[in-house]
């Protein structure tokens, strides 16, 4: 469960390091938010040991993490448009890059699920502010 929330913060910094380079890589960042979004839900259910395909589809997965806790629709719902990116943009032939606006949006998206999941995970395992970091590897869980 750590392992995957450790990815998701990784995917968030991802897309924060996109965003600073000049010019910015639109795309990359938006397929970092979309990972991002993913890796946290795929650990939220992990912490609930609910099994999960393997999916992009964060519609999917959203439904699935909002059945097991659902105050985390109002963080999840929002992020559920982020699945295009896990392959819009990816490959050539692709639609030209949205504005970087739209990257900035949807990396906020991204934190938000990412921090709803975070926190619902801290109180579902117990842990509270003088426990190591959930975003960490630093212990398995």
């Amino acid at each position: 469960m750590k392992a995957w929330l450790a990815k998701a913060g990784n995917d968030l910094r991802g897309a924060e390091v996109d965003l600073a380079a000049d010019p910015p890589l639109v795309e990359d960042a938006l397929f970092h938010c979309q990972q991002a979004a993913e890796k946290a839900m795929k650990a939220f259910l992990t912490a609930h040991d609910t099994p999960f395909r393997k999916t992009h589809d964060l519609d999917e997965l959203a439904s699935v993490c909002e059945r097991i806790d659902a105050s985390l629709k109002d963080a999840l719902n929002p992020a559920r448009d982020l699945t295009v990116f896990a392959w819009e943009f990816r490959y050539p032939g692709s639609d030209d890059p949205p504005p970087e606006a739209e990257a900035y949006d949807s990396l906020s998206l991204a934190r938000a699920a990412v921090q709803a999941i975070r926190e619902r995970l801290q109180k579902h395992l117990g842990f509270d502010d003088d426990k190591p970091d959930l975003m960490t590897e630093e212990t398995e869980t």
